[in-house]
């Protein structure tokens, strides 16, 4: 199969802000742009924000909405974070360890856009968790 890439859609209220968040936060590559919608290259996946006049409320926890990547190099990850630090982005959850000593041990972090969008940034510690090791079937935290 050739590469299949990603699409992802979703809401903001202000292209500049988009922009500052994800082109010069998250060095997004900025595609194609209108006043009411830009495309971006998040690590060769296609997302477009898209302006709403809805009101855009934050979640009271990350779930269940929430998007982002899971890295297949631990030092991907960190670069990714350490940038996030720099650019002193929203975190909506700190960098953490989440089932330690567990076959799906993962590093993961979330951030916030201005939009109350999250996204999580994530590598597995063992990269068969990342779809498979079913007899663990925890997926998440609770709520």
């Amino acid at each position: 199969m050739n590469q299949v890439l990603f699409h992802l859609a979703f809401p903001v209220t202000n292209i500049a802000q988009t922009k500052a968040f994800y082109a010069d936060g998250l060095g997004c590559e900025v595609g194609r742009e209108s006043p009411s919608s830009i495309i971006l290259n998040l690590y060769g996946h296609q997302i477009v924000a898209h302006v709403t006049h809805e009101p855009l409320a934050p979640q009271r926890t990350i779930y269940p909405r929430h998007f982002g990547l899971v890295f297949t190099q631990e030092a991907d990850w960190e670069n990714l974070l350490a940038r996030a630090q720099e650019k002193k982005l929203n975190f909506r959850e700190q960098p953490r360890r989440r089932f330690e000593g567990l076959p799906t041990e993962h590093r993961t972090f979330f951030l916030e856009d201005p939009f109350h969008n999250l996204l999580e940034f994530k590598f597995y510690c063992h990269s068969e968790a990342i779809f498979g090791d079913r007899e663990f079937a925890l997926v998440g935290d609770r709520v």
